[in-house]
């Protein structure tokens, strides 16, 4: 197996872990401590933060379109869909969908993110689910 064949395996398991909102073995990808956007956090403010989004939407599922890496960083491009159950990001469960590009890049050391950074359109969700 190739590096680029490990990584993405590696990171379609992340993936895969994510879409089934099995948060136990986040160990395996999510450093302990780490940055989002920038800001400071351990694995388990990220695993809160995620653990509320699945909450909210139930079914929220996120699909790998493209995965780019440059060494130690990793660039990927998903998308983002789900129905929300009760109110989420300030807007009240309407029984309406979304769905919405996410550009996420990473910086992995020894194995793990140590660096997260996700941009995605929050006000073409928010319009999807108000529409």
């Amino acid at each position: 197996m190739t590096d680029t064949e490990f990584v993405r395996a590696w990171y379609e398991r992340y993936i895969a872990a994510l879409n089934a909102h099995e948060f136990d073995g986040m160990d395996e990808f999510i450093n302990d401590t780490t940055t989002l956007n920038g800001e400071p956090a351990t694995r388990d403010d990220l695993l809160a933060v995620q653990k509320a989004d699945v909450d909210a939407v139930p079914d929220l599922h996120w699909e790998l379109h493209e995965l780019l890496f440059d060494g130690d960083r990793l660039a990927a491009r998903l998308t983002n869909t789900g129905t929300p159950a009760k109110e989420w990001l300030g807007v009240p469960a309407t029984g309406r969908s979304f769905e919405i590009t996410e550009y996420a890049i990473y910086q992995v050391r020894d194995g793990r993110f140590v660096h997260m950074a996700a941009l995605h359109d929050a006000t073409t969700m928010k319009r999807q689910l108000a529409a």
